[in-house]
C-alpha cells in the first residue's frame, strides 16, 4: 500500500495542476486514434515475441513514450502548437495497451494449437471477428471490476502505478523525457538493423565446438555422437532475445540457461539413447524433433508450478468473489465518471451474444458451453485481476490450464471446446487484468473510466484487424512452421499438449514422456512450494522453476541470449547506476519493437515475392 501512497510524490506542482485540470480535455479523437494505431503496431511485436518464446510485453510505457515523442515532434513543426496533453496521453496509452494485448486473445497459443491438431484454419475475416469477440469480452469484464478492486479494495496494481509515474515524469521533466524517447527510437533502429543484417546475409546460430557420445538405441541406429548443433547449443546473431533477457532480469534468465543446459545437454541425449525421442539429419538442429518429447516434462513443470503458486492466492480468490457479489460491490454504479449501468448492461449482452455466436458458428461448440465460457470469463477475470493487482503478475499460464481442465471435464474429447471455449475464458481474463492496470493509471491522471473503456474498445478493434493480419502473414502454415527452430512457440506447445491429453488420452503421448511428465510435475510443485515457503533472501538465489520449465521448450541459444542480456544490464547498473534505471528498460523495449517490426516487414516482402513468383 505504501507504493500507492507514494505514487504521486516527487512530481512538479505544475504537473499536478495540469492533471487536475485536464480530465475532460484528455478524451479527444486524436488520443483515441493515436492509441489504436500505435497499439496495433505494437500488437505485432507481442505476436512476434509470443510465437518465439511464449511471452508478451506490457506496452503501456512504450506507447506513452512514442505518443509523447510523436506529438511533440508534430508540435515542433507547427511552432510549438499541438503537443499531446498528459490526459490525452493516458487515453492514448490505454487504447494502445488494449490493442497490443490482443495476442492474449489466442493468436499465440490456442488458435495455432487448434490449427495444428485439426488441420483447419480460419479465414482472415473470421479470425478478426474471433479475436475481436475475445478482446471485447475482456474490456467489458473490466468495467464492473474497477470500482471493487481499485476503489474499494485499493489494490496497488504496480504496473499501472509505473505507467502513471512515467507519464507524470514525461510532462514534468521535458529534457529527460525527450532523451528517453530518443533512446527508445535508437533501440528500435538498432533492433531493425540487426534483423535486416540477419536477413540479408542469411545469418544463422553458430554452433559450439563440442559433441556428446551417443549410446543405446541411437548408437544402434548408426548415430556416433550428438553435436552441439543437434542439441541447439549455439550463439544466435540477434539482439531480440538479448533485449528480452535485459528486461526479465538475472534470476529468470540464469534459470532458463540452467534449465536449457540440463534439458538439451543431459535429458534429451538420455531420451535419444532410450529411443524415446527421434534423431534427425546429422548436420541439422534436432529441435523440432526433440521438442515433441521435451515439451512434456517442461510443460508439466510450468503448469504445475503455476497452479501451485496460484493455489496460494486462495484468500485473494475468496475476497474477489465475495466482493463481486456483495452489496455495494462492483456491479453497483458508484461514480458518475464510470460507464453508466444501462450502457454496461447493453455492452455485456452484446459481448455475451457476439462471443457465443462466434463459438457456435466457427467451431461448432454447443451453445450452452459457449455461454458457460463467456460467463466463466467473469469469474476468472475477478481472480486474475485481484492476483495481478496485488502481485503485478497475471497468472496467464494457470488461467489457461484451469479453463482447459474445466472444458475437458464439461465436454471430454472435443478439441474445439477445450481450446476455443477456453480461449475465450482465459484470453478475456488475461486481457481484463492487463486493462485494470491502465485504469489504475487513469485514476492517477484523473481520466474518466468511461473514456478509457471507449479507448480500450477502439484499441481492441485495431489490434484485431492488424494483429490477425500479422499472424497470418508471419505464420501461413502453423503446422509446418511452429514448434521449429524458427518459431519455438512454447505457449502453442503447452495448449496443444493439454488438449491432446483430453482428446486422445495418455496413449497419444510419446514413449517415456509420461514418466517425464510426472517428474516435471513433481519438480514444478516442489519448486513453487519452495518459492512460497522459504525466506525471500533464500528464494532470490534459487532457480525459477517456471523459467527452467520454459527452457525445455526453447533452444539453448535462446536461453544463452537471455542470460547475456541480463548480465549486460547488471553490469551497466554497476557502472552507471543513475543512467540504467531510466534508460536500460527503454532501450531494451525499443530493440524488441524494432526487430519484431522488421521481422514482420521481412514476412511481408517474402509474401509479395511469393505472389509475384
Amino acid at each position: 500500500m505504501n507504493q500507492t501512497e507514494n505514487a504521486d510524490q516527487d512530481v512538479a506542482p505544475e504537473v499536478e495542476d495540469l492533471v487536475a485540470a485536464e480530465p475532460n480535455r484528455g478524451f479527444t479523437l486524436r488520443a483515441v486514434l493515436t492509441g489504436a494505431l500505435l497499439g496495433s503496431a505494437l500488437s505485432i511485436c507481442n505476436i512476434y515475441l509470443g510465437l518465439k518464446i511464449g511471452w508478451g510485453m506490457n506496452m503501456s510505457v512504450t506507447a506513452a513514450l512514442v505518443a509523447f515523442g510523436l506529438w511533440r515532434g508534430i508540435a515542433g513543426l507547427r511552432g510549438g502548437k499541438g503537443a499531446m496533453l498528459i490526459g490525452e496521453n493516458n487515453i492514448s496509452q490505454t487504447g494502445a495497451s488494449a490493442a497490443a494485448a490482443i495476442s492474449s486473445a489466442g493468436l499465440v497459443a490456442p488458435i495455432p494449437a487448434w490449427t495444428i491438431i485439426t488441420g483447419e484454419q480460419l479465414s482472415y475475416p473470421m479470425l478478426v471477428l474471433w479475436v475481436l469477440s475475445v478482446g471485447l469480452v475482456g474490456v467489458v469484464v473490466a468495467i464492473p471490476l474497477r470500482h471493487q478492486l481499485l476503489v474499494v479494495d485499493k489494490l496497488p496494481f504496480p504496473g499501472g502505478i509505473a505507467t502513471g509515474q512515467t507519464l507524470k515524469e514525461l510532462y514534468a521533466r521535458g529534457a529527460e523525457a525527450v532523451d528517453r524517447v530518443r533512446m527508445l527510437l535508437g533501440g528500435m533502429v538498432a533492433g531493425a538493423i540487426s534483423k535486416v543484417i540477419n536477413v540479408v546475409y542469411s545469418l544463422h546460430a553458430i554452433a559450439m565446438p563440442f559433441s556428446i557420445p551417443a549410446g543405446g538405441a541411437a548408437a544402434s541406429g548408426g548415430v556416433a555422437a550428438y553435436t552441439a548443433n543437434n542439441l541447439t547449443f549455439a550463439v544466435e546473431p540477434s539482439l531480440l532475445m538479448v533485449a528480452v533477457g535485459g528486461l526479465v532480469g538475472m534470476r529468470a534468465s540464469l534459470s532458463m540457461l540452467l534449465g536449457g543446459v540440463f534439458a538439451w545437454g543431459v535429458l534429451l541425449p538420455y531420451a535419444l539413447d532410450q529411443g524415446w525421442a527421434e534423431v534427425g539429419a546429422a548436420e541439422s538442429s534436432w529441435f523440432a524433433k526433440g521438442v515433441k518429447w521435451m515439451l512434456w516434462p517442461g510443460v508439466a513443470m510450468m503448469v504445475f508450478a503455476s497452479l501451485t503458486s496460484f493455489a496460494f492466492s486462495w484468500r485473494s480468490v475468496g475476497k474477489a468473489i465475495a466482493g463481486a457479489f456483495s452489496r455495494g460491490g462492483p456491479v453497483v454504479e458508484q461514480d458518475p465518471r464510470d460507464v453508466p449501468k444501462s450502457s454496461f448492461a447493453a455492452a455485456l449482452a452484446a459481448a455475451l451474444a457476439f462471443s457465443s455466436v462466434m463459438q457456435v458458428l466457427l467451431f461448432d461448440i454447443q451453445l450452452h458451453l459457449a455461454v458457460i465460457g463467456v460467463l466463466l470469463s467473469f469469474l476468472m477475470a475477478i481472480v486474475a485481476g485481484r492476483v495481478s493487482g496485488e502481485t503485478n503478475n497475471t497468472p496467464v499460464g494457470a488461467m489457461g490450464k484451469v479453463t482447459q481442465l474445466t472444458f475437458g471435464l464439461l465436454d471430454p474429447g472435443n478439441v474445439a471446446s477445450n481450446l476455443m471455449a477456453a480461449n475465450v475464458t482465459g484470453g478475456a481474463a488475461s486481457q481484463c487484468a492487463d486493462l485494470l492496470h491502465d485504469l489504475k493509471t487513469g485514476s492517477m491522471i484523473g481520466s474518466w473510466p468511461r473514456h478509457q473503456a471507449i479507448s480500450q474498445s477502439v484499441g481492441v478493434l485495431g489490434g484485431a484487424v492488424v494483429g490477425s493480419a500479422a499472424y497470418m502473414i508471419l505464420i501461413p502454415d502453423p503446422k509446418g512452421m511452429l514448434l521449429t527452430d524458427a518459431w519455438a512457440a512454447p505457449a502453442v506447445a503447452t495448449w496443444k499438449a493439454v488438449a491432446e491429453i483430453f482428446a486422445e488420452g495418455i496413449g497419444a503421448m510419446p514413449p517415456g514422456s509420461l514418466k517425464g511428465l510426472v517428474i516435471g510435475a513433481g519438480v514444478g510443485i516442489l519448486g513453487a512450494l519452495a518459492e512460497r515457503l522459504l525466506p525471500k533472501k533464500v528464494v532470490q538465489y534459487m532457480p525459477s522453476v517456471v523459467s527452467v520449465g520454459l527452457a525445455f521448450t526453447v533452444q539453448v541459444y535462446t536461453a544463452l541470449s537471455f542470460a547475456l542480456g541480463a548480465a549486460l544490464v547488471l553490469v551497466m547498473s554497476k557502472l552507471a547506476p543513475k543512467w540504467t534505471p531510466k534508460y536500460a528498460i527503454v532501450l531494451c523495449a525499443g530493440i524488441i519493437a524494432g526487430e519484431s517490426l522488421a521481422g514482420v516487414g521481412d514476412a511481408f516482402i517474402k509474401m509479395f515475392q511469393g505472389l509475384a513468383g
